[in-house]
């Protein structure tokens, strides 16, 4: 619980700061795909990769997996149905038939209905995931930011020791 909350604090300092509305929205939009797809196979492997490649913010990835992960279960059938009908589509069964017999491709799991629907919904969903956050982002920044730095309790709030050595610590040790 001690390790959510954190993460939860985390989030609420990173969307405070002056890291980018692109980082953060990245990160959860590859939380999405850690949160549907099933933890043990190459389909994670490949999305950490790609997070320590580009410039995404880890805390936005760790705590909206966790949160992606509680709707997962609730669309598993959507996800069972979806994965059944790519599965079972005439045109792609001479690809998953040589995709299957290749050395590593099997550990992916896409040969099961449900793997496959919930990988395919979540890069489907990975766009405008990303889209709607961005903008969430920036007018968070912009509206409720703004007005909080512009009220008398956070002005005295800065006006403190406390609040000094504590900005000083940060700056330092992050």
């Amino acid at each position: 619980m001690t390790l959510i909350l954190k993460q939860i604090f985390g989030l609420l300092k990173v969307l405070n700061s002056d890291t980018g509305s692109n980082q953060i929205a990245s990160g959860i939009a590859f939380g999405l795909i850690l949160g549907f797809i099933p933890a043990l196979s190459l389909q994670t492997v490949f999305t950490f990769v790609l997070i320590l490649i580009f410039r995404v913010q880890l805390g936005a990835v760790l705590i909206s997996a966790f949160f992606f992960a509680f709707p997962a279960y609730l669309f598993d059938h959507t996800f069972n149905q979806l994965g059944s009908y790519i599965l079972e589509m005439e045109g792609l069964r001479s690809l998953f038939t040589t995709l299957y017999a290749m050395p590593i491709i099997p550990y992916t799991r896409m040969f099961n209905s449900l793997v496959m629907g919930a990988t395919a919904m979540a890069f489907m969903l990975f766009p405008l995931v990303f889209v709607i956050f961005r903008f969430l982002i920036i007018k968070y920044r912009e509206k409720v930011v703004a007005k909080i730095k512009d009220t008398k309790l956070f002005k005295m709030l800065q006006a403190t020791a406390l609040y000094k050595w504590y900005h000083k610590y940060d700056q330092i040790y992050g």
